[in-house]
């Protein structure tokens, strides 16, 4: 109809239609069968004005040329001239065609570039948009909706409306023409319309603006009139309900679908599940950060008993909160984050299970869960808590958004509570309402005196302006009923009451006071009341101020403005402080990258792994090398003297070898096995240590030192010796050391090695003793100007007494008899020396001590060639080298006790210390704390910083 109408007015005609005084909407629905719609046809006025390229040039006429000097033929160029003129025409037009193409393509060419590139921005969109077609049948829908005959049934009889009207022209100066409103967009307008809020406005322009409208006070037809119009924009505000309903239950279906699996791309989380994702770790920083005070959220404060925790029921549609008759129940702050699902579920942050809030058995588990929470934050001595309990409700229809509730406020503090219990909700509810993008939904109870409010003080005193607060008027039933006048209430509401701005005043029912009422049986209550309540109906509140379904679209809309305001601004300002952390650290730190203290903990624990690993690659001989040397090092003091010295003093050799045997079975039952196993663990432990202490050149990072040396005392402590590897070890050292044959020259020389290499180091350490005993000897004096002292010469003259008692007797015994004492003490006191008999027995075992060693390396020597008598056991032969096997005895014993050692510790040990070391990296990694004391430096913090 728009382009008939355009085209019709393009050719000059004119139509005298009512559309010349309705609404560009209203004109843009005109239905031209509408019997009011009287079209006159004028005359058709077309002014048409004959164009030729030759109409510049002036007009002349075209005259023949007489021919004065004989007889020629007049010469007429006319055609040409026309056919010249034409040609040009044509160039004309295909150069302006061209030209015209050129720029056309061009400026196509320059708005597509200025336009944005949206495929980018396809997954804003959820998938189940792309296949809505799919899933609804919009013929069947739109067969469903009335048609034009059945709408124009069901108006009323706007003729005589209009009528009514004509008589009532001036009575609203600006803009109380209705009827020609009306009569081209009804249809649409009471669509489109909300109740008692659509301004019907026009112009007419058939009277003249000279003209005075009359004044008419007929009011019946007025009241018939509204009576009218509310009628009819029920019914279809009734149809849109029922649409919106059949929407709701086409898109619970859809989400159920998707939720199944259906879709191959699954849907991306939602906006607000990020954003209370979001708000939670933010929450967990340290709080020199602020970063919780800068994004908002829907913050819920009032008096106690208010009906705060009843009206978040009603945003969430559950009854999730536990309930008490006027007792405190809401002990510390719950977030709650609203979103939309297929399901109505709720889950706690820290946990995976899901409460089916359809199910009256879920429902009481989480109340039940919630006041335990409550109840374990808070500490002892206290009554309310600080600490935040995350809770996420999804459902059909809810609105998305996060909101806290706070624990109510009191005015005094009664038996049972912590003295301090008023001034900690009074914090806790300026920590969150200081936030300047926190929006603070001030809940006040209507069934009491307004001036017994103590919440609304303290909402004006954080938001003075009114900017991000939201006042609900809470039991407004129970208000009418109390109060004695109803103005009082819709003073309230207006906000003139209270000294307190706001950006939006409600007033809502939650229920009865039953505690077991649904959350269907009170919306409909809340309905009901509303519908029949005086205040309504006297328009004392306005329809959009009632209900909490108007509510909770109300704060959603004001918290998701709020969040475009502030979610940028925010992160600017992470930006700023991000970018000088940066500056810093490539100053500090070039060529390093930002790690955390998590991932250099990682880095830390993959570099330990790879030195135990390492432990593996150790070499058999390197293994076994270090552990017959540590061995030895530890039992050669016994094998010395408790077994070689003893057998040696017997000067028999029956007697050397059974004394030999004797003792080392004692040894091997009772102290050998669990020395090697000992050095063996040491040894592990050395070589560990080693690896892990040991500087790899550049790449070393100390940062790691403290970390690893605990891990490697750790693992150590937990780290504990296979015990039957003692039973074993000891079989195989007794079948060792039994052995006594010999079975090549090389093997008895490498016995008469060991055994010098041994005597040889005890020989030094007793010249060393002796030498400590009786001083410098005379070349130190007299070079070093060292002088003995009193104790000193008195040894040394009992040393000089003592070898000149050996020189005597080379054979004697390894003890002095006490004779032998006497005669030595009287000899000195001869010479003026007074010595103690226990002195002179503590220097002979020193002097004969270095005589025997002395003695036992000249045997050794001799042996050198006695290989030869060993095979014949030393028959016909006075050379004896018995303890030349007894060495190869240990030193067999040694080599043995060093290969079953070093297979256990590569088959077994080494991968039990890798376990224990894998299990304090566990234990260390689930420990903040730990981490915390051994990851430290600046350098740390820096990356802690920038992750953050």
């Amino acid at each position: 109809v728009i382009c008939r109408s355009l085209a019709n007015s393009s050719y000059g005609i004119k139509r005298k239609s009512p559309l010349q005084n309705l609404h560009l909407v209203s004109r843009s629905i005109h239905h031209p069968c509408y019997p009011s719609s009287k079209f006159q046809r004028p005359p058709l006025r077309i002014s048409i004005q004959l164009f030729s390229s030759l109409n510049r040039l002036p007009l002349r006429k075209t005259k023949l040329l007489n021919v004065k000097y004989g007889y020629q033929f007049h010469r007429n160029f006319w055609l040409a001239r026309l056919a010249s003129r034409l040609l040009k025409l044509r160039y004309l037009i295909l150069g302006s065609a061209v030209g015209g193409g050129y720029t056309a393509k061009k400026t196509y060419d320059q708005w597509k570039d200025m336009m944005p590139d949206l495929d980018e921005y396809k997954w804003i969109v959820p998938d189940f948009i792309w296949e809505l077609d799919e899933h609804i049948d919009f013929e069947k829908l739109i067969k469903a909706l009335p048609d034009a005959d059945d709408l124009a049934k069901l108006l009323p009889d706007f003729d005589k409306i209009g009528e009514s009207f004509t008589s009532l022209k001036g009575f609203f100066s600006p803009g109380y023409n209705l009827v020609s409103e009306v009569l081209g967009a009804s249809d649409l307008l009471l669509l489109l319309g909300s109740p008692g809020e659509t301004a019907f406005r026009a112009t007419d322009q058939g009277y003249d603006n000279d003209k005075q409208y009359k004044k008419v006070s007929d009011k019946e037809k007025i009241d018939q009139l509204q009576e009218e119009l509310l009628r009819t924009q029920l019914k279809y505000q009734r149809m849109l309900e029922r649409l919106e309903k059949e929407n709701k239950e086409l898109r619970k279906l859809v989400l159920q679908r998707d939720d199944k699996g259906i879709h191959q791309r699954k849907l991306k989380k939602s906006l607000i599940d990020m954003y209370s994702e979001v708000l939670d770790i933010l929450s967990d920083y340290d709080a020199s950060y602020n970063t919780q005070d800068h994004l908002p959220r829907v913050v819920v404060v009032g008096d106690q008993s208010a009906g705060k925790t009843s009206v978040l029921e009603m945003i969430a549609q559950a009854r999730i909160f536990p309930r008490g008759s006027g007792e405190m129940m809401t002990r510390s702050p719950v977030k709650v984050t609203l979103s939309e699902g297929p399901h109505h579920v709720a889950l706690f942050k820290d946990s995976s299970r899901e409460f089916d809030l359809t199910k009256e058995e879920d429902l009481a588990a989480l109340r039940n869960e919630i006041e335990i929470r409550m109840r374990n934050s808070v500490k002892e001595g206290c009554t309310v808590s600080t600490e935040t309990i995350s809770l996420s409700v999804k459902g059909p229809g809810l609105q998305r958004m996060v909101l806290v509730d706070l624990p109510g406020v009191i005015s005094t503090v009664t038996s049972g509570m912590a003295p301090d219990t008023k001034e900690t909700i009074f914090s806790i509810s300026k920590a969150y309402m200081q936030n300047p993008n926190a929006i603070i939904l001030c809940i006040q109870d209507g069934s009491v005196d307004a001036e017994r409010s103590i919440v609304t003080d303290l909402v004006s005193q954080m938001d003075p302006q009114g900017k991000r607060t939201i006042f609900v008027l809470t039991k407004v039933d129970l208000a009418e009923k109390n109060v004695a006048s109803p103005s009082r209430i819709q003073q309230i509401i207006e906000g003139k009451l209270f000294p307190m701005k706001a950006l939006g005043y409600f007033a809502v029912v939650t229920g009865k006071g039953n505690s077991s009422e649904s959350i269907e049986s009170i919306k409909e209550y809340e309905e009901e009341f509303f519908q029949n309540s005086k205040l309504l109906k006297t328009c004392m509140l306005k329809a959009h101020q009632v209900t909490t379904k108007n509510l909770s679209l109300a704060v959603s809309d004001c918290f998701w403005k709020m969040v475009r305001e502030s979610v940028e601004q925010q992160a600017d300002a992470f930006k700023a402080t991000r970018f000088n952390l940066e500056t810093e650290w490539k100053n500090n730190y070039p060529r390093l990258r930002e790690l955390d203290r998590n991932e250099l903990f990682e880095k830390a624990k993959n570099e330990i792994l790879d030195e135990v690993i390492s432990l593996t690659q150790v070499t058999p001989k390197h293994w076994e090398e270090i552990l017959q040397k540590t061995l030895w090092e530890r039992v050669s003091t016994h094998v010395i003297e408790n077994i070689y010295l003893p057998a040696a003093q017997t000067m028999n050799s029956g007697t050397f070898n059974t004394t030999v045997d004797i003792k080392l079975k004692q040894w091997t039952d009772k102290q050998l096995p669990n020395k090697a196993v000992e050095v063996a663990w040491e040894t592990l432990q050395e070589e560990f240590s080693r690896f892990m202490t040991e500087k790899k050149g550049k790449e070393h990072d100390d940062i790691f030192d403290k970390l690893k040396q605990a891990v490697k005392e750790e693992s150590i402590k937990r780290h504990k010796w296979n015990e039957r590897a003692e039973d074993s070890l000891r079989v195989i050292q007794h079948n060792a050391l039994e052995d006594r044959s010999i079975s090549d020259k090389q093997q008895w020389d490498a016995a008469i090695n060991f055994m010098e290499e041994t005597l040889q180091s005890r020989l030094k350490d007793t010249e060393s003793v002796i030498e400590d005993m009786v001083g410098p000897d005379w070349k130190k004096r007299w070079l070093y100007w060292i002088g003995r002292t009193k104790e000193q010469n008195i040894r040394n003259e009992t040393k000089n007494e003592l070898e000149k008692l050996i020189k005597c007797n080379e054979e004697h015994a390894a003890y002095l008899a006490n004779d032998e004492v006497t005669t030595v003490r009287k000899n000195l006191e001869a010479r003026g020396v007074t010595v103690d008999p226990c002195l002179i027995k503590d220097t002979w075992h020193q002097i004969y001590r270095r005589y025997f060693l002395k003695t036992a390396l000249n045997h050794c020597n001799l042996c050198r060639r006695g290989f030869y008598y060993y095979q014949r056991h030393f028959v016909d032969s006075e050379l004896e080298c018995n303890d030349i096997v007894l060495f190869w005895r240990i030193q067999r014993m040694l080599a043995i006790t060093a290969n079953t050692l070093r297979q256990q510790l590569t088959n077994t040990e080494v991968r039990r210390l890798e376990k224990n070391v894998k299990e304090v990296l566990e234990d260390f990694a689930e420990d903040n704390e730990k981490k915390v004391k051994l990851l430290t430096g600046k350098r740390v913090q820096l990356a802690e910083d920038l992750s953050k």
